[in-house]
């Protein structure tokens, strides 16, 4: 059986005001998911039991991280553990923001009752 290849910015889905997150890989206490944001997201607070990691892959963002403010380039990336609130402020227009997020959850959590998404 050949092995199926897919692209992280190909596919893109169309964007009608809200990001939308999508599930690459759900396993044990892992879950890797793309995100794409349309131009000028702001996301709610939050504040999640796993930890996470999020590469920028395409655009420019600002987040508040815990109480710092920082501003993201495509390719950057960053750790947040769990517990620690995090908020995007703003994402770009062109091009549009695409992220890579990897979540680790705890032994013992379902991921299905995380506060969810990412």
């Amino acid at each position: 059986m050949k092995p199926e290849i897919s692209n992280l910015l190909r596919d893109l889905p169309p964007l009608a005001g809200e990001e939308i997150f999508e599930i690459l890989l759900s396993c044990r206490n892992l879950k890797i998911e793309r995100i794409s944001s349309p131009a000028n997201t702001r996301s709610e607070l939050f504040i999640q039991e796993q930890d996470e990691w999020v590469a920028l892959l395409q655009g420019e963002a600002e987040m508040r991280v815990d109480h710092s403010t920082v501003h993201l380039q495509a390719g950057d990336f960053l750790s947040i553990p769990a517990q620690t609130p995090h908020q995007v402020l703003t994402t770009s227009s062109e091009p549009l923001c695409v992220w890579l997020a990897i979540h680790l959850f705890p032994a013992g959590l379902d991921r299905r009752q995380s506060n969810q998404p990412s």
